[in-house]
């Protein structure tokens, strides 16, 4: 391991910073398509970023799809297939394992909980700083966080790279 893999400390985000750019599942082709912000489009600084209008865009087979609705749906849990908040639409990046299912919404998410496993020391984020208790890494299911499955959940994320890189 470098010097850098041995410690992770809890950058403090939360699920909703990385919906800028989720890869999902094409419904046109099942190629990896994007699900990016509307461009040119601000309403205001009241409206938070994530109930931003969105586009649904396939390079592949030139699927596009807009959202211009006011709900956001997360995924719930590990158990099932994980979607696109948005469109509903299945995420690009999950994969099984013996425990649950592996998912990320963009290869920075995925980067994050990569290195979040490889790190044998792991320091929390002291909520007190910020205000929020409950951080994207404090929220991951207790099977990536335990260091017996460090090595499953790391050939995870190579499966996931990989996936992507074959796209």
């Amino acid at each position: 391991m470098t010097a850098d893999s041995t410690r992770f400390r809890d950058p403090r985000s939360a699920k909703h910073e990385y919906l800028d750019s989720i890869i999902v599942r094409c419904p046109g082709c099942a190629r990896a398509a994007r699900v990016v912000p509307a461009p040119g489009v601000d309403l205001g600084p009241d409206i938070p970023k994530m109930f931003l209008p969105r586009h649904l865009v396939c390079r592949a087979c030139g699927f596009s799809r807009r959202w211009n609705g006011c709900h956001v749906l997360f995924s719930g849990g590990t158990a099932g297939p994980a979607t696109d908040p948005y469109f509903g639409v299945p995420l690009w990046l999950q994969t099984d394992t013996r425990h649950g299912r592996l998912w990320a919404y963009d290869l920075a998410h995925l980067d994050l909980i990569r290195r979040y496993v490889q790190a044998p020391l792991r320091e929390r984020a002291p909520w007190y700083e910020t205000g929020r208790k409950m951080t994207l890494v404090a929220r991951l299911p207790a099977w990536i966080k335990r260091a017996k499955n460090r090595d499953e959940i790391l050939r995870a994320v190579r499966r996931l790279h990989a996936s992507l890189a074959d796209a």
